[in-house]
């Protein structure tokens, strides 16, 4: 997880709070939340860093459309990146 940008980051917690996972479906979480346009040039090819990475598998869905999930290391890395930011921040106090 250290060597991930923070928008890479960001997709694995967009696709692991996602029902359907696929690339429109990201591409529109992170432009609410950026209140910026995502463009499939920055999207796709950091996409296929966090497959290459073991964090997210790719799926098929249809001949235009790839699904994305947590791997389970990347389940693995989300989970112990958010106790690490727990010791540091804490929301309630």
């Amino acid at each position: 997880m250290h060597d991930l940008t923070g928008f890479q980051r960001d997709l694995l917690y967009v696709i692991a709070g996602l029902e359907d996972p696929h690339g429109l479906a990201i591409k529109e979480e992170l432009e609410e939340y950026y209140e910026t346009e995502v463009h499939h040039g920055r999207l796709y090819p950091n996409l296929d860093t966090l497959v290459e990475k073991g964090l997210v598998e790719k799926g098929k869905i249809d001949e235009r459309t790839n699904s994305y999930t947590l791997a389970r290391r990347g389940r693995r890395e989300l989970d112990a990146r958010r106790e690490w930011e727990d010791q540091y921040v804490d929301l309630e106090g």
